[in-house]
């Protein structure tokens, strides 16, 4: 039976309603059509920016109003009152780089991610607004699955940037950037998991890297499927703003047979996990392949811890993935 917190939970998810809003710019119309009445201005903002590459401090929202001023990015888009595809007159320039200005600098990366935010992590995992945009996705994202769930098998989701390859650094071939022990660490974790890559870009760009470095076709292991930025979700918070997440609900709500207990993430960057943070395992990033693929064994030590907890641990929840490197698996026997 549901719990009462449960039971609240699931009517809280049910009030929230879809926000139909058309932006024009630029001579265009953009449909957003992933926000709820409860998200905030700074989340429109945000929404607008991945449609029309202008960033939310570019933006002027000429017709957005509340109380006669600019409605603040505080303000949740039910106190609007809007009507329903009720258009937003916007006027902006877009930046000449719009990958940098997608992503958080490199260097700011390891302060924001060291930063103890498990109060944080716990009201955004828990909110209805975020939860009830999960529940979208499960039922219209479409996963093209390349090759079935195994039973009794463990998950493992994987990134790819800064994770399994260096995307940056200068070379004439793939090989070249590709995570030292790559083939070797897919092929020891596919005894015990179902893999699949959720990177933050394009399904394209996802298909030809995994090409490029010989995954997605290599006959030692197979990749269940892959999830591209389309997946992601929006959420906001005090100490990031807002920032795109990876949601393992969405994975979860299609396929029953993964939860919290079976699943783990890789991922060179913490926020992405704020939705599921005790199942996220922050990797050290793979960057200056031409200086580090001599010396670095990251995959070669995750490849013990996954094979450890697949074999001694029943459930994942009980694991501090932080401490990854100190696990004991004797301790659990």
């Amino acid at each position: 039976m549901a719990t009462e917190q449960e039971a609240s939970t699931t009517q809280a998810i049910s009030e929230i309603k879809q926000a139909s809003i058309i932006v024009k710019w630029s001579g265009k119309e953009y449909p957003i059509t992933d926000l709820t009445d409860q998200d905030t201005v700074a989340v429109l903002r945000h929404e607008i920016f991945k449609l029309t590459q202008v960033r939310p401090e570019r933006q002027k929202l000429i017709n957005l109003k509340y109380k006669g001023k600019v409605a603040p990015d505080e303000l949740k888009i039910c106190t609007l009152e809007l009507k329903p595809n009720f258009k937003l007159m916007m006027v902006g320039s877009t930046e000449a780089d719009i990958e940098t200005a997608c992503q958080l600098p490199d260097d700011m990366t390891e302060v924001i991610d060291d930063f103890d935010v498990a109060e944080e992590e716990d009201l955004v995992e828990k909110s209805p607004v975020y939860l009830a945009k999960v529940q979208r996705r499960v039922r219209e994202y479409k996963i093209k699955e390349l090759a079935p769930p195994r039973e009794g098998k463990h998950l493992l989701v994987l990134d790819i940037d800064y994770t399994l390859f260096d995307h940056r650094s200068p070379a004439e071939t793939a090989s070249e950037l590709m995570r030292p022990y790559l083939h070797e660490f897919l092929e020891t974790a596919y005894e015990h998991y179902d893999i699949a890559i959720w990177s933050a870009t394009g399904m394209r760009w996802i298909e030809e890297k995994m090409k490029m470095l010989g995954v997605s076709s290599n006959p030692n292991y197979k990749i269940m499927f892959y999830l591209d930025s389309t997946a992601m979700i929006s959420v906001y918070t005090i100490e990031r703003g807002v920032v795109d997440v990876k949601p393992l609900g969405l994975i979860w709500g299609i396929y029953p047979q993964y939860s919290s207990k079976n699943t783990i993430m890789f991922d060179d960057i913490q926020r992405n996990f704020l939705m599921n943070p005790r199942s996220g395992l922050r990797v050290r990033p793979f960057r200056q392949a031409h200086l580090s693929r001599q010396t670095d064994r990251e995959l070669l030590k995750l490849s013990r811890y996954l094979k450890d907890i697949a074999q001694y641990c029943d459930d994942f929840n009980k694991l501090n993935h932080r401490k990854w490197q100190q696990y004991d698996p004797r301790k659990t026997r």
